[in-house]
């Protein structure tokens, strides 16, 4: 279903980001990676450490990278909070920065090469959660929802161009960090991060071409 496509994905160090990257190599797709980690390798495509808060590293990356088929926005974070009206600057600006800036910066590069070419696909992470106001997560569900609604918007504007931006919105995905936060949970109904890369590609197939500004729901079994 990837099949002759270049598709960069970001936060390609992290667990979803590289269950993402071997889904579409393994679907066919070329991957380039992009991660603010230095120095780090992957066999699955080629690796591009960038700070993707730095406006013009990313478009010096994404110039680099040339011609491509689709963008994987899987870089961001999580982080718990006091209730909001404790909640300090650093920890907004912090959560706004990984999760917002760093989209908007890939999206103000990337985008005017898909709508140039006429074709593309972009997917982002938002967040099952962030569909409401979760108490102590108030920064954390206000930098998701802003994903959200920065992919409806955009969507908008780019569809007539053939270009299709989407968004998954995963509940608890099981990685190594969520498991050790919560040792007691019940990690089994969590979302594994192969079967949300399986969404992830199938949104940055062909096969969802007709799919547009969806706030996809990935909730495993919460």
């Amino acid at each position: 279903m990837l099949e002759n496509k270049t598709i960069i994905v970001t936060g390609a160090a992290g667990v979803l980001g590289n269950a993402v990257a071997a889904r579409a190599r393994a679907m066919g797709a070329t991957v380039e990676l992009i991660d603010v980690v230095d120095g780090f390798e992957s066999d699955l495509g080629r690796c591009h450490t960038v700070d993707l808060t730095d406006a013009r590293a990313v478009a010096q990356c994404v110039g680099d990278i040339g011609d491509f088929h689709g963008v994987a926005n899987i870089a961001g974070g999580f982080d718990m909070g006091p209730t909001v009206h404790e909640t300090a600057d650093e920890q907004w600006d912090f959560l706004f920065e990984i999760n917002v800036k760093t989209l908007r910066r890939m999206l103000s590069a990337a985008v005017p090469v898909l709508v140039e070419r006429g074709r593309g696909s972009v997917v982002n992470v938002g967040a099952l959660g962030a569909l409401h106001g979760v108490g102590q997560m108030g920064a954390y569900t206000a930098a998701k929802s802003t994903v959200m609604r920065l992919t409806e918007a955009l969507s908008d504007e780019v569809r007539a161009s053939g270009v299709n931006v989407n968004a998954v919105l995963p509940s608890l995905i099981d990685t190594p960090r969520n498991r050790a936060d919560m040792p007691v949970a019940d990690h089994g109904t969590w979302v594994k991060p192969g079967d949300l890369a399986n969404v992830v590609c199938f949104l940055l197939s062909d096969a969802a071409s007709a799919v547009h500004g969806a706030l996809l729901p990935v909730r495993g079994l919460v």
